[in-house]
């Protein structure tokens, strides 16, 4: 069990960073441990889909010996953008008031939090932006920052959204921002996921704020980047954008 510690943030409410994991036992104790140390006060949410490899067995251990720290098991491997809404809920349920996405194998920095916390205080939504001034990768080869800058390229143009990092994964939003973006109509995973959140923040006049990250690629495990997360963002992507081009022609909400 934690001591008390002072409170740097009391001022955002109570915060939760929501882990999805999947097969991640070599990464999960090391990731809750950075984050606890980075900013205390927050409570963290492992979002396990029944990993074969004991990766929840290690966040219940986990939870054992730190009241900050909690679980979610569930059924299977459903996807993350399935995993972030249910911990979306289930924090929300429990009385949080900011959430925040971050990934399990170290790529989002756990002690860059602050920063994300801190823009916070003066917007809806922050992402951590590779993209900005500032902001940046680590052992990432060409054709993986080819693929992610011209993904948020695409989206960026397609679907009108002044975000330089619209498909990045390492955000914080308030309560409120989520409750208001119609979370039950949320269909889409992996880079699609971050893409459609995005998207629907701008359309409902939320502020959205980004603060440079430096993105560092996996040490351990494999990584759940797949060709069929690529093709559904694109076709989901451009199948709105037309849309809400057919919309504005035509007139019709």
């Amino acid at each position: 069990m934690t001591a008390p510690q002072e409170s740097t943030f009391a001022d955002l409410g109570k915060v939760l960073v929501i882990i999805p994991t999947y097969n991640e036992a070599e990464n999960v104790e090391r990731i809750v441990s950075r984050v606890r140390a980075a900013v205390p006060e927050v409570h963290v949410l492992v979002a396990d889909d029944n990993s074969p490899d004991g990766t929840g067995d290690i966040a219940d251990k986990l939870s054992t010996e730190d009241t900050h720290v909690h679980v979610m098991h569930r059924k299977g491997k459903e996807g993350l953008g399935a995993a972030y809404l249910a911990g979306f809920r289930w924090g929300i349920d429990a009385g949080y008031d900011v959430l925040v996405e971050m990934d399990a194998d170290g790529s989002h920095q756990p002690e860059e939090l602050p920063r994300l916390l801190t823009a916070l205080r003066t917007s809806d939504l922050v992402l951590g932006s590779r993209w900005v001034p500032g902001g940046g990768t680590v052992n990432w080869p060409p054709h993986r920052q080819l693929l992610s800058k011209g993904g948020s390229l695409y989206s960026r143009l397609l679907l009108d959204v002044p975000i330089r990092d619209v498909t990045g994964g390492y955000r914080a939003f308030r309560k409120e921002t989520l409750l208001g973006l119609g979370m039950d109509e949320v269909a889409s995973q992996g880079y699609c996921f971050q893409v459609d959140l995005a998207w629907r923040s701008v359309k409902a006049g939320f502020k959205v704020s980004e603060v440079p990250i430096t993105f560092v690629e996996r040490e351990h495990g494999a990584s759940k980047m797949s060709r069929n997360i690529v093709v559904e963002a694109l076709w989901r992507v451009t199948v709105w954008g037309v849309g809400a081009r057919v919309q504005k022609l035509t007139g019709k909400k």
